[in-house]
């Protein structure tokens, strides 16, 4: 339990820092949904152009819009995320027969714990998706929803759709936290083990995180973009009476109906934003995630 609580705690910090981020990165997915280039207005050219629009239409704290829920998301997903990929390497699950990092078996335990991270967090992710892609009409993207807080947004769910409505766009939220943290986890073990090899830094050092960082990050912008496209759009579409989506009928749906309408490129809408946000959001979720963990033993260690 030690695990989960401090890697959802580490994730919040993060959290906080880049949603603004995540509010640019969901407009710039939405934008166009299911059009051709050419035949959908552009409100979102680039991500410092989206931070300039959405301030100077929404005001400067629209750019926070879904924070509640977004930090509520970091702490159930990457609560169990991070903890129970950290269970896996204190039982060893994730070395060879020499005690060496490996790779596959990192990707397996990193998908494996970003699946059970992905089903906790999703009614709030859910929410977050909503509340950040509602706009003033002038530069609205995506369907439009009326919640304005987490809590009413819940309960509207609830009581419309049951249970079962709070996880609705779950089967596109499972493969992109699988994906994207398969890529994050396994290569930060593997290059942080390659530069502890390379003693070019102190051991459990700052630097060392930064480094083992670089490579995580980019290999998460890489393959899990596409996967964040179309679980943003499950997410946000509107539904019918009955609780089915007005656009979709599921992930294989979404995925298709993007690429006929949209071709290749509409899978890596919002691409820098993604980029300029992970990047940061995995120093900063990794680093918080090893500094409060070593802050919490030492402080264990020195009651004993």
């Amino acid at each position: 339990m030690t695990e989960f609580l401090l890697g959802g705690v580490a994730a919040m910090g993060a959290g906080f820092f880049t949603n603004p981020l995540e509010v640019v990165k969901t407009r710039m997915q939405l934008q166009g949904e299911l059009k051709a280039r050419g035949q959908y207005a552009i409100h979102y050219r680039n991500v410092f152009h989206a931070f300039y629009n959405i301030a100077k239409v929404d005001g400067m704290f629209a750019l926070q819009k879904g924070l509640v829920p977004a930090l509520w998301y970091q702490f159930f997903m990457n609560g169990w995320r991070l903890g129970a990929y950290q269970c896996f390497i204190n039982l060893g699950l994730t070395k060879d027969k020499d005690g060496k990092v490996s790779f596959y078996k990192s990707v397996i335990a990193g998908a494996t714990a970003g699946g059970v991270g992905a089903i906790a967090g999703s009614p709030v992710y859910m929410v977050k998706t909503q509340l950040q892609s509602r706009s003033a009409e002038a530069i609205a993207v995506g369907y439009q929803h009326s919640h304005d807080s987490m809590s009413r947004a819940l309960k509207k769910v609830y009581t419309q759709y049951g249970i079962l409505g709070l996880w609705r766009g779950v089967s596109g939220a499972v493969p992109r936290v699988m994906v994207g943290s398969s890529a994050q986890l396994s290569t930060f073990s593997t290059s942080k083990e390659f530069f502890e090899n390379l003693q070019w830094f102190k051991k459990d050092g700052i630097m060392l995180l930064l480094a083992a960082c670089l490579p995580s990050g980019i290999m998460v912008v890489l393959c899990m973009t596409p996967f964040d496209v179309v679980s943003t759009r499950l997410y946000n579409q509107g539904t019918d009476s009955k609780g089915k989506g007005l656009y979709y009928s599921g992930f294989f749906d979404c995925f298709s109906k993007i690429f006929r309408k949209e071709g290749i490129w509409g899978f890596y809408k919002g691409w820098a934003a993604s980029l300029f946000r992970l990047f940061p959001h995995t120093v900063l979720s990794l680093v918080f995630w090893q500094q409060t963990r070593a802050f919490y033993w030492y402080f264990k260690d020195d009651k004993r």
